[in-house]
């Protein structure tokens, strides 16, 4: 990914205005969105159209691994940023002030068993978005490269 390319922000309007908060101060306002909910972005190229796009979304961490989950809020399809990452697993990351490259990969279903507990204890509304659907909502590792 070029850092010379334009990067288009979630359409989310709530979604874009953290986004920008969150950049234009490094992290420092955004990176605690709510007390004790954490969030990063995450830049993934866009799978038909090739451009970059840009999200926000909480997150906890496993080790030296961050951990994220593809609920887009119980809905029955996943979110366009987790099939940007099944097509190319690499992404862009911020964590506050960090910036990183990293590779993205669905949780295995063990690690899905144990993740699962830790995320929904971090964001609880998370069981109920999988209450919604009949997708399998994953749970996505990021690793740094």
């Amino acid at each position: 990914m070029s850092t010379s390319e334009q990067v288009l922000d979630s359409p989310s309007g709530w979604v874009a205005e953290h986004i920008n908060r969150y950049v234009a101060t490094d992290g420092d306002k955004g990176h605690e969105w709510r007390p004790g909910v954490f969030t990063l972005l995450l830049t993934t190229r866009g799978r038909r159209s090739g451009k970059l796009r840009r999200t926000a979304l909480i997150y906890g961490r496993d080790g030296e691994a961050y951990v994220i989950v593809a609920s887009q809020g119980g809905d029955p399809r996943h979110p366009a940023w987790y099939l940007n990452l099944e097509a190319d697993p690499t992404a862009q990351v911020q964590v506050g002030a960090d910036r990183f490259t990293a590779r993205a990969r669905t949780a295995t279903p063990e690690e899905k068993a144990r993740l699962w507990p830790m995320m929904t204890d971090i964001w609880p509304a998370y069981d109920d978005y999988q209450a919604k659907t009949e997708r399998d909502i994953p749970v996505v590792v990021l690793e740094r490269v």
